[in-house]
C-alpha cells in the first residue's frame, strides 16, 4: 500500500540482522539505539533457522522446509528445523515485547520477500522453486498468509506500535535478469517476466493493510520504478551502490511520495566518519536532483548499508548510534 499521509517513519533504523545470539541483548540494543523506530532483530549467528531464509520459511503456512547440505528444501511436514526456526522467532518476540512495554510509534519487522525466497528454497529435485511457476505461486500465497499471522502476533505483543513490514529482496535483480544459478551451477534460471514479478510482489505487499511496506535490497541496480508500482511505501538500499543511472528513478520516487531508506553506515567493522560525512553523499544526490533540501527529513530514513550480522557487537552498537547522529545532522543542516 502507499504510505498513509498520517504515518510518520523514524529518521533512522536498522536493516534487520545483529551479531551474537542473545535475544535480550539485541532487543535492548535496538530499542535503546532507536527510541522512535526500533525493529525486530534477527540473530543468524545462532545457526540454521535463525538465518533470514530459515526464519521466513518457519513462517510459511502449509509449506515446510528442512535443511540439506545444499540449503533449505521443501519437505512434507514440519521437522526439527522448522520447530527451531519458530522457537528462535518466539525468543526474539519475547525479548522485543519486554523492551517495548508502552511503546507507541513505528516498529519494523522483516521477512524475506517472495522472489528471494523462491530463489533460495529448493524443490525436492534440488532445483530452486524459482524454476517452477506453480511453486512460486504456492510459495507467495503461503508467505502472504504467514505474514498476516506474524503481523497479528506483533500487534498482540506491542499493541501501541504502528507496524512497518520490510520485505528483504536481495535476489530480486538477479531474478529479473536471469542470473540465479541452477543446482549444477553451470546454467542460470530463465528470467521471470517483470509483470509476473510485479504482480506477485503487489499481492504480498498488500497483506499489510494498515501500515506501510518497505522493500529492501542491498544489491546493485535496485528496480525502484517496479517497486513503486507494487505499492511499497519505501525502498531500502545500500547508498554506496547507487550510480547516476539511478538518478531519474530516485527523483521520480521521491516526488511520488516514496520514502528512501538510505544505507549510509558500513555494515562491517571499520572506521566511521563524522555524522556529516556519513550523509555527504545524500546531500550531493539531493542537489544533483534539484530537490528541495527541506524535503530530506520527510523523505529519507538512514540505516546501515545492510544487516550487521557480520559486525562485532561493539561496532554494531556504534553503527546504530552513527545512523541516529547522521539523521540528526541531516535534519539540522539539510543544505
Amino acid at each position: 500500500m502507499s504510505e498513509d499521509s498520517q504515518f510518520r517513519f523514524g529518521a533512522a533504523t536498522g536493516v534487520g540482522s545483529m551479531p551474537g545470539g542473545d535475544a535480550r541483548e539485541a532487543a535492548k540494543t535496538v530499542t535503546g539505539s532507536f527510541e522512535d523506530f526500533p525493529f525486530l532483530a534477527e540473530l543468524p549467528a545462532r545457526g540454521p533457522g535463525a538465518d533470514m531464509v530459515g526464519r521466513t520459511a518457519g513462517m510459511l503456512v502449509d509449506l515446510y522446509a528442512h535443511l540439506e547440505p545444499s540449503g533449505w528444501r521443501f519437505g512434507d511436514r514440519p521437522g526439527r528445523d522448522t520447530r527451531r526456526a519458530r522457537s528462535w522467532l518466539g525468543e526474539d518476540l519475547d525479548a522485543l515485547e519486554e523492551f517495548t512495554q508502552g511503546y507507541e510509534g513505528p516498529l519494523k519487522v522483516q521477512a524475506v520477500g517472495p522472489w528471494t525466497l523462491a530463489a533460495a528454497l529448493e524443490l525436492r529435485n534440488g532445483e530452486a522453486a524459482l524454476s517452477d511457476p506453480g511453486a512460486c505461486r504456492d510459495l507467495a500465497g503461503s508467505l502472504t498468509e504467514g505474514l498476516r499471522l506474524h503481523l497479528d502476533e506483533m500487534r498482540r505483543r506491542v499493541p501501541g506500535a504502528r507496524l512497518v513490514l520490510q520485505l528483504d529482496e536481495p535476489s530480486l535483480t538477479a531474478v529479473l535478469r536471469g542470473q540465479v544459478k541452477t543446482a549444477s551451477g553451470y546454467r542460470t534460471h530463465r528470467a521471470v517476466d517483470r509483470q509476473v514479478v510485479e504482480a506477485t510482489l503487489r499481492d504480498v505487499v498488500h497483506v499489510h493493510t494498515d501500515g506501510p511496506v518497505v522493500v529492501h535490497s542491498c544489491a546493485p541496480d535496485v528496480p525502484f520504478a517496479l517497486l513503486r508500482r507494487t505499492g511499497a511505501a519505501a525502498v531500502s538500499f545500500d547508498f554506496s551502490l547507487l550510480t547516476e543511472r539511478d538518478d531519474e528513478a530516485i527523483g521520480e520516487a521521491v516526488e511520488g511520495g516514496t520514502r528512501l531508506f538510505a544505507g549510509v553506515v558500513p555494515g562491517t567493522d571499520g572506521p566511521l566518519s563524522d555524522p556529516a560525512g556519513s550523509v555527504m553523499g545524500v546531500r550531493t544526490l539531493w542537489r544533483r536532483l534539484g530537490l528541495r533540501p527541506e524535503l530530506l527529513a520527510e523523505a529519507v530514513t538512514l540505516t546501515p548499508t545492510c544487516g550487521l550480522a557480520g559486525a562485532s557487537p561493539d561496532y554494531a552498537r556504534r553503527a546504530l548510534a552513527q545512523c541516529v547522529r547522521a539523521a540528526r545532522s541531516l535534519a539540522d543542516n539539510p543544505e
